[in-house]
């Protein structure tokens, strides 16, 4: 049972008055929440728009494609064009080779994101510390990232030719080289260059991690007597794990949309142990004028590409509100 005090009850801001103004802001506290929102809504507008153009737009775009007997006998007219619902899907699963270039593209990345991953860590290891000629070692590491993809195929097809550099360095080992850009061993030269190019991505990543680690930490290590070795164990290491996983799983998302790189290194068509998932949906679309097909394949990648990115955006926790906001 609730008791009044008279004395209270009929004073302003007091009972009913009181919760009815706790409940309902003034008015020109609404006004001001009200210019706040509005002046949010336009800051937002130029990125909402940007994504809707270049996003939204050419999915909606691709998907409707994808539903469509589209070629270049119906391309003029690809909004009237036979509407086949899921037969694209169909036929790129069941009659084309998107299965082995799906296998093809997500185990070489994941090969070269795993010999990536200790080549970063390492040379972030290495020029962590300051030491004489530091700058430049650090500007000469990142050669590999900063040179366009079409540079770093150009460079490596000519090393990776039947008398190029590679097969004269294993020649004067004792080692038979062979056909690196064409047949088996293609797949073996599609990893190593894509982890050359990748390494530098990891090594950024780390370093930055590097950097974020408390000098207090290494103090305390220094006081307990721990080694080098130690220190690195049970210290460095475990605070490296966030900014490496992000580095695998940016590497392993770039490594299975790279289209530039094995496009300049094998050429088109590409061997068939290279026939990586980029190059056929772009031999589909250009080559084959398929549009349709190769549609749903530029579909179906992207639902297989939606599975680390979302691990991605779990890791970064983007989807996540900011601690105290």
């Amino acid at each position: 049972m609730t008791v009044t005090d008279p004395a209270t009850a009929d004073a302003p801001g007091t009972g009913d008055a009181r919760r009815a103004g706790m409940a309902r802001p003034s008015p020109p506290r609404r006004r001001r929440a009200a210019t706040a929102g509005g002046a949010a809504v336009w800051l937002l507008a130029p990125g909402g728009l940007l994504t809707l153009t270049v996003i939204v737009v050419p999915f909606v775009v691709a998907l409707v494609m994808s539903l469509l007997d589209l070629d270049q006998y119906t391309f003029r007219q690809w909004l009237s064009a036979p509407f086949v619902g899921a037969g694209n899907y169909v036929e790129a699963v069941g009659r084309t080779s998107l299965p082995h270039a799906i296998w093809v593209s997500g185990s070489a990345a994941v090969v070269a994101t795993l010999l990536a991953l200790p080549l970063g860590v390492a040379a972030a290891l290495t020029t962590h510390l300051p030491f004489r000629g530091r700058s430049l070692i650090r500007s000469l590491y990142l050669i590999p990232y900063v040179l366009p993809a079409f540079v770093v195929g150009t460079i490596w097809r000519i090393i990776l030719q039947p008398d190029g550099v590679a097969n004269q360095g294993l020649a004067t080992l004792g080692i038979a080289g062979g056909l690196w850009l064409n047949g088996p061993k293609s797949y073996l030269a599609l990893i190593v260059v894509q982890a050359w190019s990748g390494w530098p991505l990891v090594y950024l990543l780390v370093l930055a991690g590097l950097q974020g680690i408390d000098d207090s930490l290494h103090e305390a290590a220094a006081l307990d007597g721990a080694q080098w070795g130690e220190k690195l164990r049970h210290v460095i290491l475990p605070l490296l794990r966030p900014p490496v996983a992000l580095a695998a799983i940016i590497s392993l998302l770039h490594m299975v949309n790279s289209f530039t790189l094995p496009f300049v290194l094998f050429g088109v068509p590409s061997p068939h142990d290279v026939e990586v998932l980029p190059v056929l949906t772009y031999v589909e679309s250009f080559q084959n004028l398929r549009f349709g097909l190769s549609a749903a394949m530029a579909v179906i990648s992207l639902a297989l590409i939606l599975v680390p990115l979302l691990v991605y955006l779990r890791t970064v926790r983007l989807d996540a509100p900011e601690a105290g906001a």
